[in-house]
C-alpha cells in the first residue's frame, strides 16, 4: 500500500462517516478487512509513522487550545483524530498548527471532534480479525520519548493566545 492508497482509505471512511470519528474507525476496519493481512500491516505502518511525526509540542499546544486542555492521553487521541482528518489537514497542521483554525470545518465540536482513539486501533483490529493473531511488530523506528520541539506552558493563556492567534480567536476567545 502506498501513501496515496492510505490517504484514500482514511478520506473515504471519514466522508462516509460524515465526520464521526467512531463511525470512521468502524468503516475503516470494514474496509481493511477487504485487504490481505500484509496490506493491513502497510496501513498500520503509514498510520503509526504519521502518529509519531505529530508528537510535537507545537501541535500539542494547538490541541490544548482546540479542546480546552489536553492530557497525555487526550493528545494521543488527538493525533489519531488528526490523521483521520486527511492529508491536507494533517500536513497543514504539522507545518503550522495555528492553521487548524482555517483547516477545520465550522462544525468542530470539542466534545466529539479531536478524539480519534478508535482510529488508532483500526488496523490492529482488522489484522486480528483476518488472521486470528495479534499484529506483529511493524519494524518502525521507536516512538520518540518526548515530543519534538520546545515545551510550552499550557497553563499560560497569554502565551497560547500569542502562539496560536487564529485558533485562540476562533476557539477560546468566544
Amino acid at each position: 500500500m502506498d501513501e496515496t492508497e492510505f490517504w484514500e482509505l482514511v478520506d473515504d471512511a471519514r466522508e462516509d462517516a460524515e465526520g464521526d470519528p467512531e463511525e470512521q474507525a468502524d468503516l475503516l476496519v470494514e474496509r481493511l478487512l477487504r485487504l490481505d493481512p500484509e496490506a493491513v500491516l502497510d496501513f498500520a505502518r503509514h498510520f503509526e509513522s504519521r502518529y509519531h511525526r505529530a508528537y510535537h509540542w507545537d501541535l500539542w499546544g494547538a490541541a490544548w487550545v482546540l479542546l480546552g486542555g489536553a492530557s497525555d492521553d487526550a493528545f494521543d487521541y488527538f493525533r489519531c483524530w488528526l490523521i483521520g482528518q486527511g492529508r491536507e489537514v494533517f500536513e497543514g497542521a504539522l507545518h503550522d498548527p495555528d492553521a487548524l483554525a482555517d483547516l477545520l470545518d465550522d462544525d468542530f465540536d470539542e466534545e466529539i471532534d479531536g478524539d480519534g482513539e478508535d482510529l488508532g486501533y483500526a488496523a490492529d483490529e482488522a489484522y486480528e480479525q483476518l488472521t486470528g493473531s495479534v499484529a506483529p511488530d511493524l519494524e518502525l523506528p521507536p516512538a520518540p520519548a518526548e515530543p519534538e520541539g520546545t515545551p510550552l506552558d499550557f497553563e499560560n493563556e497569554a502565551l497560547l493566545a500569542e502562539r496560536y492567534p487564529r485558533l485562540w480567536e476562533r476557539f477560546r476567545d468566544q
